[in-house]
């Protein structure tokens, strides 16, 4: 169990410190290799669309063939495509290769879930979720740190070269356990699940047509009408294919799922909002305070920080008071510190900043570590891959739908229109603590698998 846990959680720490360090570096990435702007943003949407479009059949895959064995196949490609960028000779390379780590990060991501509710019972679930959360928390606040204090004595490439040795000893590791694995199989005796190759190709376009209609957003405010109209015209096809296959990727009952379907609806709200606060508070502090990047990232550490602290103490609120308690509170502080973080002006200082991030950072602490936990629980052991793609497709459309909004309102508020951006993120997490009612009241009572 100990070493599920760890190739659990180091594996999500390497794909969220990857995408921290990166925002640090784009700018001299650019200059090294002469790109454009849009070449530069494709080696973040092309990665998104990638992990987006997979995460659900990835999770099915190791529900099929072993969470332990995907996961090492995705951690040893991520490594791989990482050492590529490191020697990539121009932006296409990098854009290929960033599309590359997209699709063996989404092997990973559900299988870092999926492993966890394949060793721990349901009622031992919390607190590696809670080490999980919090280990996310501290690769947040160290990111652009670390991608500093690399790219400026080695240059940008350092930061991908960083994640290589870890990969390479934890596709290792996991493949040494899941060889083990191979004598006690982790199914519990359910019927070997079937890919859903149809299902997963719509679902697929669906989600790239989404991430292309949001990634549009950031330079318009608006989401893009091809993007938007493959996410409409997909998205039908694939809920008319899951209604009729036998076997559809997302089993029926997950599907059927309120308190699943809850879960993941307070995920994308908490999502939204607190990385679409995270957009607006960041040219807040750089453009109307007139902090430096490191200042500013010296400012919000009160966030992560508080994240890595809330979760463990989200795990026992969760055993003693209920996700639905939990998850409430937490979505009632987050949208406290929006709400707070609305009403500054020029002459905010650092410790005004800081307790609205601590608001912030506590309340997403524990609606994550929570829901996520409910999300888990809830799936059967031969279904937690699927159920872990769900949850990780939720925490990557949210931030993406958050900023997208953020964009369109700052839009707005250049243009003379009244009020905050950040008021409508607050009520989108004031919602999130709506949406939290439909989880369970007492602690989950375990469930065979």
């Amino acid at each position: 169990m100990r070493l599920t846990l760890v190739c659990s959680v180091t594996g999500a720490v390497i794909v969220a410190l990857d995408g921290t360090v990166l925002s640090v570096v784009q700018p001299a990435l650019q200059r090294d290799l002469d790109a454009s702007v849009t070449q530069v943003q494709w080696t973040s949407t092309g990665y998104l669309i990638a992990v987006a479009s997979l995460l659900v059949l990835a999770g099915r895959l190791g529900d099929r063939y072993g969470h332990l064995r995907i996961f090492a196949i995705g951690m040893l490609g991520f490594g791989a495509a990482s050492a590529g960028i490191g020697l990539a000779p121009g932006i296409g390379w990098v854009i290929g290769l960033r599309v590359a780590q997209g699709v063996f990060g989404a092997l990973l991501q559900p299988a870092t879930l999926g492993m966890l509710r394949a060793a721990y019972p349901p009622d031992r679930l919390g607190t590696p979720i809670a080490l999980r959360t919090s280990a996310i928390g501290v690769a947040a606040a160290a990111g652009p740190l670390v991608g500093g204090a690399l790219a400026t004595p080695f240059g940008w490439r350092s930061v991908f070269w960083l994640n290589v040795v870890p990969a390479v000893v934890l596709g290792a590791l996991a493949l040494a356990l899941a060889r083990e694995a191979r004598v006690a199989p982790d199914r519990g005796g359910a019927p070997r699940v079937g890919l859903d190759l149809p299902g997963a190709g719509l679902l697929a376009i669906t989600s790239a047509g989404l991430v292309h209609a949001l990634a549009g957003a950031s330079g318009t405010g608006w989401p893009t009408a091809a993007g938007t109209a493959l996410t409409v015209i997909a998205g039908a096809a694939f809920v008319r294919h899951l209604r009729r296959t036998p076997d559809p990727l997302v089993p029926p009952a997950v599907l059927r799922s309120g308190t699943v379907a809850a879960a993941l609806a307070v995920l994308v709200a908490a999502s939204a909002a607190m990385f679409g606060t995270l957009f607006v508070a960041t040219y807040f502090l750089q453009d109307v305070l007139g902090l430096d990047p490191l200042r500013t990232a010296l400012w919000g550490l009160p966030g992560p920080a508080m994240m890595v602290l809330g979760a463990p103490l989200a795990a026992v609120s969760a055993r003693r008071h209920g996700p639905r308690r939990t998850v409430g509170g937490g979505m009632v502080l987050l949208a406290l510190g929006i709400g707070l973080f609305a009403g500054l002006d020029r002459t905010a200082t650092a410790p005004a900043v800081g307790a609205c991030f601590v608001l912030i950072g506590a309340g997403f602490g524990a609606v994550m570590m929570t829901a996520t936990a409910v999300v888990v629980r809830h799936a059967a052991v031969a279904h937690a891959g699927v159920a872990g793609g769900l949850q990780q497709t939720a925490m990557n459309i949210g931030p993406m739908l958050g900023v997208a909004a953020a964009t369109a309102l700052m839009a707005r508020e250049a243009n003379g229109a009244a009020g905050s951006p950040l008021l409508p993120l607050a009520a989108v997490a004031a919602l999130g603590a709506f949406l939290a009612i439909r989880l369970p009241a007492p602690v989950l009572p375990e469930r065979d698998p």
